[in-house]
């Protein structure tokens, strides 16, 4: 990265700080004034900020403010914080009942994100941590994470994510994956059947928030002698039972009507 493109970065949160404080938002020449910069510097870094909806311009007054794109970034990062501390006790006791490693993912930009992991030390160390993207279309929670989608918006992200082949069982017709992602929603949980990685099994079911939205998957996954298809069911009962928990715990109710 250049010196410039440091410089102007620096610049733009400057700006943004400066906002952050001024409710009725400021005028060009004023955030110039503020911050030390010419004005055609500031209204540059505006129009680009603003292309991306962190800064927006009241029409009336001209004057510039945080846009909606900070609430959307801050309540994304509320709700995860929430969401992890509340899972918690849900996924360890989930991985002591399944003896393996269990996970909690959300869809991020059109990928599955780990954002909290509950390692089982006794069995196999699998390559994951938080924060690891991985792919929808071969993974037991990005199906789950894409259940409540519909076909258009799958057909979407598939247009803009390449569905590759991991595995000799990874699925890349997008039509067989709208077929398996309609059979998720008919169960209630997912499987991955050694589909991301050769000798890997995982079963997922989903996260439910007060508007009856899924927010994320849990996971426990382990190797296909431990978790073989004859206890898919029953691995899924578990699952589910942990995901259901956490959900109430974010406001979800079951609809009695």
């Amino acid at each position: 990265m250049s010196s410039n493109t440091v410089q102007s970065v620096d610049r733009a949160f400057e700006i943004l700080e400066t906002l952050a404080i001024e409710k009725d938002g400021l005028g060009v020449t004023e955030i110039g004034k503020r911050v030390g910069l010419h004005k055609s510097t500031v209204h540059r870094l505006l129009n680009s900020m603003a292309e991306r909806g962190y800064i927006e311009q009241n029409q009336d007054t001209g004057a510039y403010r945080l846009g909606l794109k900070f609430i959307e970034l801050c309540s994304l990062y509320l709700n995860h914080v929430e969401l992890k501390t509340e899972a918690q006790p849900y996924l360890r006791n989930l991985s002591v009942l399944t003896g393996q490693p269990v996970h909690l993912a959300t869809l991020i930009e059109g990928e599955a994100v780990y954002i909290d992991k509950i390692e089982n030390y006794h069995n196999i160390r699998m390559y994951s941590s938080i924060g690891k993207r991985i792919p929808l279309h071969c993974t037991a929670v990005g199906k789950i994470l894409l259940s409540d989608k519909n076909t258009s918006y799958i057909q979407e992200i598939f247009v803009k994510n390449e569905l590759t082949s991991y595995t000799p069982n990874t699925l890349t017709d997008l039509n067989q994956i709208l077929e398996e992602i309609g059979k998720v929603k008919r169960l209630g949980w997912a499987k991955d059947d050694e589909e991301h990685e050769v000798g890997i099994r995982c079963i997922a079911a989903p996260v439910y928030d007060y508007r009856r939205r899924i927010i994320a998957a849990v996971s426990t996954s382990g190797n296909k002698e431990i978790i073989y298809p004859d206890r898919d069911e029953e691995i899924a009962r578990y699952v589910i039972r942990a995901a259901s928990d956490i959900s109430k715990r974010m406001g979800y109710t079951e609809d009695l009507t």
